[in-house]
């Protein structure tokens, strides 16, 4: 199972909101408030064997208040 990535732009003012609406649905990892371009940095293990990127749209940027998204895959811990 590798983790993913994802770093959220979020509307003004929603972050909070968007961090309660993403642990209600269990998928997170661990979360993080970041500063700079991008408003939370979460690290999700998706399920085996799915398309992420589908994925990621159907469970993650669905949540009205997100307005962009960047992600990233990962092969190999060190």
């Amino acid at each position: 199972m590798a983790a993913i990535f994802v770093q959220l732009r979020c509307k003004p003012g929603t972050a909070y909101e968007v961090a309660d609406k993403l642990y209600e649905r269990e998928l997170i990892s661990q979360l993080f408030s970041t500063s700079g371009e991008w408003d939370l940095l979460a690290q999700i293990y998706p399920p085996d064997d799915v398309d992420v990127g589908k994925w990621v749209n159907d469970n993650i940027l669905d949540i009205s208040d997100i307005k962009r998204s960047l992600t990233t895959l990962t092969f190999k811990a060190f």
